[in-house]
């Protein structure tokens, strides 16, 4: 099998350049990155299918140059999906816009608190509660017996 470097080429540069876009805050950028990550997998589907053949319908070609038509079902689907969520994210923005103007995805108040433990490099409260309730105390053993264990 034959592979075109060009479009590989092509379809790794958009794959790269939309995971890119969708790591930034912008929701614009996450659009346009999320578009050209799906373009980019399109293309490397097709690529993936082989050279094109006849159409899929026996009596019409032989059975060697018939093409491969779950690939471009693949496709096909990949398109209808990439446009509602195309949708779905140009409202998302839109709405951003209109109560903030602008469109950039916030940190709500739990992850910047995890952000400054983080950076602190301390463990949070729930953390230590978590090890606290692990400790063996012997007067904690009946209250978590199994059901039909003997007593």
């Amino acid at each position: 099998m034959n592979a075109n470097l060009t479009l590989i080429l092509t379809a790794s540069f958009l794959c790269g350049t939309g995971v890119y876009l969708i790591l930034e805050r912008s929701l614009t950028r996450v659009l346009v990155g999320l578009l050209m990550l799906g373009n980019g997998v399109n293309l490397l589907f097709m690529v993936a299918a082989g050279p094109a053949g006849g159409p899929p319908i026996i009596g019409t070609t032989p059975t060697d140059d018939m093409a491969d038509p779950l690939p471009q079902a693949l496709v096909l689907t990949a398109i209808v999906i990439a446009l509602g969520t195309t949708a779905f994210l140009l409202a998302m923005a839109h709405r951003s816009w209109q109560l903030n103007g602008h469109d950039d995805v916030q940190d709500d108040v739990e992850d910047a608190a995890i952000r400054s433990l983080a950076q602190a490099d301390e463990a949070s409260d729930s953390h230590d509660l978590s090890h606290e309730q692990t400790t063996d105390d012997p007067g904690d053993e009946d209250q978590f017996e199994e059901e039909g264990a003997p007593s």
